[in-house]
């Protein structure tokens, strides 16, 4: 029996501050270059993201706009 649905959803920015967290002292250069391009990755799929509910919400805005 599988109770991964039961267990508790991490709080929203959890991991963000996770990451804010991490002592980066520990890591090489090469290190560090791959972690900078892994956040970039994840800051173009949030720019992405927003986008698209930028885009849903302007849509709903002009469908639900009574102004003449």
């Amino acid at each position: 029996m599988v109770f991964d649905d039961l267990d508790p959803r991490p709080a929203r920015g959890a991991a963000v501050a996770a990451l804010g967290r991490e002592d980066l002292d520990l890591y090489s250069v090469e290190e560090l270059d791959e972690r900078i391009e892994g956040l970039k990755v994840e800051i173009a799929r949030c720019e992405r993201a927003r986008e698209g509910k930028q885009s849903q919400k302007s849509a709903a805005d002009a469908l639900f706009s009574f102004k003449s």
